[in-house]
């Protein structure tokens, strides 16, 4: 029988395999091992045998593992997962560790946390989809790396509870400086991401080593706005002077948001939709996310809302003639042009919102003027009447 392992044939590694079955394949191969161990060491002839031998194997599992004979779709542990159809792409599975062949493998990819592995793996898989727990419980670690020692772990993987030492005997155990947890080198790539504990606390931002799971995690909650900063860390806004041009260029943001959702100029133009990506923007001043922080840090974020900021403003005071006239008069000299409350020199009363010149409300009073003829008047109509006196 020929099988295509003549000498003249490794002179073409890649080629068509003359075996069309399971058990000629197999017997292909044990002559493949053969020919290897009887030809030179290190010799290109060698070296086309070895090559000849992967595809033979590779050929062997696609007979044993069709492509044809797996589902579309596959539901383990809240993972969805849906058979890949490209096939020139080669990737890592994430179980095993070893490289699929998407040629003649079958692989599947979890579109929730975009989990890869083989189809023989699925059902080897022990850890919940990350994002369930996105949607469960969205919330970071804020604690650095908080380390309890492999003994709490004892001495074992975190994620497959497989054994683990910090020599390296029987595998390597790496730490997940994120969860401050060990795992073994399938679960732990040395794969880098910023640490969000790090960055509200310390403003840094250099990426470190996390274990898949974490990086999966991270990847998924880095545009959530999760982050109330001003309660976590109160400081930060001292010493980051990025941060306190963004903090007021959203609290103005939100002074022009009443303007637009009371406009049909801004309703049909989308205003708001300039910022869609940041939907919390139109919503509140307090939460972040870390992509915010990281556009933050490389000054992104400051130089996008300062267009927004102006794209706002000229079309309240400029464009619109519905929006002018909705700006206010000092209430204390009433003089000069007309105010808004988002303009740098104003002042606006937190109870009644009525806006003033800012050095007219500090040169005169700290108390509202409007709030303050509103509690006279009030008084006046609850003052009991004095007794009728007979003239």
């Amino acid at each position: 029988m020929d099988l295509g392992l003549s000498e003249d044939h490794f002179s073409r590694p890649v080629g068509l395999f003359l075996a069309s079955d399971i058990q000629q394949l197999r017997q292909a191969i044990e002559e493949c091992k053969q020919v290897i161990l009887e030809l030179p060491e290190q010799s290109e002839r060698q070296k086309d045998a070895v090559v000849r031998l992967i595809h033979l194997r590779l050929k062997l599992q696609e007979l044993k593992d069709p492509n044809e004979d797996e589902p579309n779709i596959r539901v383990l542990l809240e993972h969805r997962f849906y058979k890949e159809k490209s096939k020139s792409v080669k990737q890592t599975c994430d179980k095993c560790n070893t490289i699929i062949w998407g040629l003649i493998q079958t692989w599947y990819t979890c579109t929730g946390c975009y989990y890869r592995c083989h189809s023989k793996c699925l059902n080897l898989i022990s850890k919940p989809c990350v994002r369930s727990k996105v949607s469960h419980q969205a919330e970071y670690e804020l604690n650095i790396c908080p380390e309890a020692g492999l003994d709490s772990q004892d001495y074992r993987c975190a994620e497959c509870r497989a054994p683990i030492s910090l020599r390296g005997v029987p595998s390597e155990a790496r730490q997940c400086d994120y969860t401050g947890q060990y795992y073994c080198s399938h679960c732990h790539w040395n794969d880098l991401a910023v640490i969000p504990a790090r960055v509200v606390h310390n403003w840094d931002f250099e990426p470190r080593k996390v274990s898949r799971c974490s990086l999966r995690y991270l990847a998924l909650m880095v545009s959530r706005p999760v982050l109330r900063l001003r309660e976590i860390n109160p400081l930060l806004f001292n010493y980051v002077e990025e941060l306190v041009e963004i903090r007021k260029l959203r609290q103005d943001i939100l002074l022009m948001k009443p303007y637009f959702i009371t406009c049909k100029e801004a309703m049909e133009a989308r205003l708001l939709l300039q910022l869609q990506d940041r939907q919390h923007f139109v919503e509140n001043d307090e939460m972040y996310s870390v992509q915010d922080l990281l556009d933050a840090h490389t000054g992104r974020l400051g130089c996008s809302l300062t267009e927004t900021h102006t794209l706002f403003a000229k079309h309240i005071k400029l464009d619109c003639e519905r929006c002018q006239a909705k700006g206010f008069v000092c209430e204390l000299c009433r003089e000069g042009d007309v105010l808004f409350p988002f303009d740098s020199h104003t002042s606006v009363c937190s109870d009644c919102s009525a806006v003033f010149h800012r050095d007219c409300y500090y040169d005169n009073s700290t108390t509202c003027p409007k709030c303050a003829r509103l509690m006279l008047r009030k008084q006046s109509l609850f003052q009991e009447p004095g007794p009728d006196v007979d003239a």
